[in-house]
């Protein structure tokens, strides 16, 4: 008898993608012991519904869409008592999960994966009180650059994209006096982007060091971008970001379980790169490996 699969679907990830890829993914995991059940989102959100009412009677769920689908499964999956494993085809456009997994984006490859991968256990974020993020809650103006940036710019271009973008923005950029209360301590800073992040990639722009980044280990990181004074004060924000180089002036990493932002007034921060709403204070916290998640 074949071991029963929840195979979710966002028909709009990556324009459409799945259209030319759906049938090998059902073959390959029938071929490999499963029988799939398929289940197509049809609005925002459905995801997370979806993987709450349905992913408990299955011992496998498999998320093809981009990161965006992923973290709402997330989100269901963390209402239920008892969680799946998960598979995750990815479909977007940035991929930041796949990217930190080191996950194919061939739809036969990543179906491998799900069939004879490890499972990694996955910190899941708290963002607030009643909200999760899985890769990255973040504000300010270099969430806004590395999303905003038309993806046939950055493959044209590449990181040079994301810095004439960043340059375009200094006369706009926003800037917080922000309160960070850390596991380490606290900071009182000038900031122009706060990041919470569990992936070695945001944006498929920014990236931080593998072996910096533990997706099980029970903590963040944290990314801290000073305000910069001039043009100057960007550039070398926008090397040190891309050399990965972060003890500097500008720009600090660090690591905590959890952590507290205060704001003299609402900020706008973005979950997963979508709207997280307006929060003059916001805490942020590791749930430690609620899930595990199929990789090589």
């Amino acid at each position: 008898m074949k071991t029963p699969v929840l195979l979710l679907v966002n028909p709009v990830a990556g324009h459409s993608t799945y259209r030319s890829a759906l049938g090998e993914i059902t073959l390959g995991l029938y071929r490999g012991g499963y029988q799939p059940t398929v289940c197509f989102t049809e609005y925002p959100g459905q995801a997370r519904e979806l993987a709450r009412e349905l992913g408990g009677d299955y011992p496998l769920l498999v998320c093809l869409g981009g990161d965006g689908t992923l973290s709402d499964v997330m989100a269901g999956l963390m209402d239920l008592p008892r969680r799946p494993r998960l598979g995750y085809i990815p479909a977007g456009t940035a991929n930041d999960v796949a990217t930190t997994l080191r996950l194919s984006r061939n739809p036969a490859r990543a179906v491998q994966t799900i069939l004879h991968g490890r499972p990694v256990p996955y910190d899941v974020g708290r963002f607030g009180q009643e909200e999760y993020f899985s890769y990255i809650a973040a504000f300010g103006a270099f969430t806004e650059v590395s999303y905003e940036t038309p993806q046939d710019v950055k493959h044209a271009l590449g990181h040079l994209a994301y810095l004439l973008q960043g340059m375009a923005q200094l006369p706009r950029l926003s800037h917080h006096m922000t309160r960070v209360e850390h596991d380490g301590g606290v900071l009182e800073l000038d900031l122009c982007f706060g990041g919470v992040t569990n992936s070695t990639s945001v944006a498929g722009l920014v990236r931080l060091s593998e072996s910096a980044v533990k997706l099980g280990d029970g903590k963040f990181e944290v990314i801290l971008v000073r305000n910069p004074a001039d043009i100057s004060d960007m550039t070398n924000i926008v090397s040190s970001i891309l050399s990965k180089s972060y003890d500097n002036a500008h720009v600090t990493v660090l690591q905590s379980q959890k952590v507290r932002f205060t704001f003299q007034e609402s900020v706008a921060w973005t979950r997963d790169g979508e709207a997280g709403g307006l929060h003059q204070d916001l805490t942020l916290t590791n749930i430690h490996a609620p899930l595990e998640i199929l990789a090589d």
